[in-house]
């Protein structure tokens, strides 16, 4: 039996509002044992001191692309698979000394990468995958140049190719959803609208037919799983939920009656704001065309907006990121942005247990409760009252732990 206990600090279980004073957290084999006001004995623990920090739940990224080497596709196209995956190794270990102990794939990421992970042969978060986003011809996932006529794309040509699949009418999303359903996916992704970075599909497009989608909806619960949807518009987001999406991304352009749609729905949101204002920032020196440029601005001025549009109609929200490459070093400002206008603990919860809902795994993620996965982070001070202290993860975190194992320990343990 392996046992570590955790005392003398603040505890936020994920749920609260408040991080809590004077609980200790037991962990026995990978998992949280305990969690009690009262001192807890267990003679064979390996005991943590706090010295008053906060204990909080691993942090769950619902929007990331572990393959994506590059925000630039002229670099991507350039990069065979097995130096694709060679380059994600470190990429994913920094997540998770970023304290992002489990992430959620939309686009890209495959059940070889995550279960090189799962077996302990890559360090890095807990992973679910979705395989290659699938888009309709000329949509956000077609990035074919406009002389290339070849239908199928070659996925095994190179690490931009991976990332995307082609499905046109009902038989072969239903098809395409079921080939990676069988290959393992844990969700499917579907690009319902036009995208900032994608060349021949302007913002406002809405792309699948309401029965393509809702075709891969219906394979994806068969299998006890779900479909999330990348968005922009009201309309998109419409035209996904109402043909069964479960989750939509990015929905910046959102209005207030949509959201409500949304929350009566039981659907989710997910933003990934840091990915506009970050890459805006780079993106010229990065080479992205005057056409992409103009599309991120549309985008990164209405993502504050959208948070107050969907937090007035009870929509909730996840937390993801949808960084690439280059820019993946400011994940955790992400917490920074949502503080503009969000409460700490809204946004806690958005990156622990209601992103462990999305993922289907309540009770068992994002949160710290008997029975969970002993999944913690400890952050100097409290991200209760400062959610900025998130934001510079090698400064404030001193524990990273996934699974009952130490990935991080600034701590040491007490005599």
């Amino acid at each position: 039996m392996t046992a570590t206990l955790f005392r003398n600090g603040l505890v936020f279980d994920g749920h609260g509002d408040e991080a809590v004073p004077g609980l200790e957290v037991l962990v026995v084999d990978g998992r949280i044992e305990a969690v009690e006001q009262a001192p807890i004995k267990e003679a064979n623990a390996q005991v943590i001191d706090l010295g008053g920090r906060t204990l909080l739940p691993g942090l769950i990224d619902a929007h990331v692309h572990v393959f994506a080497i590059s925000l630039a596709a002229s670099k991507n196209e350039v990069v065979p698979l097995t130096q694709m995956t060679a380059r994600a190794v470190p990429r994913i270990k920094a997540m998770l000394d970023r304290g992002f102990t489990t992430v959620r794939d939309t686009g890209g990421g495959d059940v070889g990468i995550r279960d090189a992970v799962a077996q302990g042969f890559v360090p890095g978060p807990r992973l679910f995958v979705g395989g290659p986003g699938i888009s309709q011809t000329g949509g956000h996932g077609d990035h074919r140049r406009r002389t290339d006529d070849r239908y199928d794309i070659d996925r095994n040509a190179n690490a931009f190719m991976f990332v995307h699949r082609i499905a046109d009418g009902v038989e072969q999303m239903r098809r395409v959803a079921r080939d990676e359903l069988r290959k393992g996916a844990d969700h499917i992704k579907v690009m319902a609208c036009g995208g900032v970075g994608s060349p021949s599909d302007p913002l406002e497009t809405i792309q699948f037919t309401r029965e393509e989608i809702a075709a891969a909806v219906q394979e994806a619960r068969r299998h006890g799983k779900y479909v999330c949807a990348h968005t922009y518009t009201s309309e998109a987001v419409r035209h996904s939920v109402e043909a069964g999406v479960r989750t939509v991304e990015h929905a910046n352009f959102i209005d207030h009656e949509t959201a409500k749609l949304v929350a009566s729905l039981e659907a989710f949101v997910v933003p990934t704001l840091v990915c506009y204002e970050v890459t805006a920032e780079h993106g010229v020196k990065l080479g992205l065309s005057p056409v992409v440029m103009a599309k991120l601005a549309m985008v990164n001025e209405a993502g504050i907006a959208m948070l107050d549009i969907c937090a007035g109609a009870g929509t909730r929200m996840g937390f993801g990121t949808d960084l690439m490459g280059e820019m993946e070093y400011a994940q955790s400002y992400e917490f920074t942005i949502r503080g503009r206008t969000q409460k700490p603990a809204d946004i806690l919860r958005s990156a622990t247990t209601v992103n462990a809902e999305i993922l289907q795994q309540s009770g068992r993620l994002g949160t710290i409760r008997p029975g969970a996965h002993a999944d913690m982070i400890v952050c100097e001070g409290n991200p209760l009252k400062d959610i900025t202290l998130l934001s510079k993860p090698e400064e404030n975190l001193r524990l990273i732990m996934q699974g009952g194992r130490l990935h991080r320990n600034d701590l040491g343990f007490a005599a």
